[in-house]
């Protein structure tokens, strides 16, 4: 079951409130950008879920195949680069987003392993997410 995410924004500033079921965070913009840097600015935030995704992806096939993976490490970095530096790009204008994500695999695993899991990698929900069509249904309503 899905828990719903809600967050609020404070009555300065730009740090938000995050509220995940009975787990609590919080999001800021750096202070060049206006913020406090109280938190990961919302891009930063979407690294982790990414991160996260790939990490836990990649352990449970791992551990499915019982092939002796010790730890993952992902790292990832967000940038926008413009349209026209991108040869193969299926976006004609303006800028891209575009994600280096960095995979370390600790561990005896073979060179097939370790590519084997590259590939898995790129097949956990949140990549899946990323790179398909998304829809996003903004609604109106009253305040509390």
């Amino acid at each position: 079951m899905n828990r719903s995410v809600v967050v609020s924004a404070s009555r300065s500033g730009l740090r938000q409130s995050i509220a995940v079921g009975p787990h609590l965070l919080q999001a800021d913009e750096t202070i060049d950008s206006g913020g406090n840097d109280a938190g990961p600015n919302p891009y930063e935030l979407l690294l982790a879920s990414l991160g996260a995704c790939t990490g836990m992806t990649v352990r449970m096939y791992a551990e499915r195949k019982q092939w002796p993976l010790q730890s993952v490490r992902v790292r990832l970095a967000h940038s926008k680069l413009y349209v026209a530096d991108c040869a193969d790009c299926e976006t004609r204008e303006g800028m891209l987003d575009h994600i280096e994500r960095e995979i370390s695999f600790i561990g005896d695993l073979s060179d097939g392993q370790r590519q084997r899991l590259l590939d898995i990698a790129n097949r956990c929900p949140i990549h899946r997410t990323l790179t398909s069509e998304v829809r996003i249904d903004t609604f109106k309503t009253e305040g509390d």
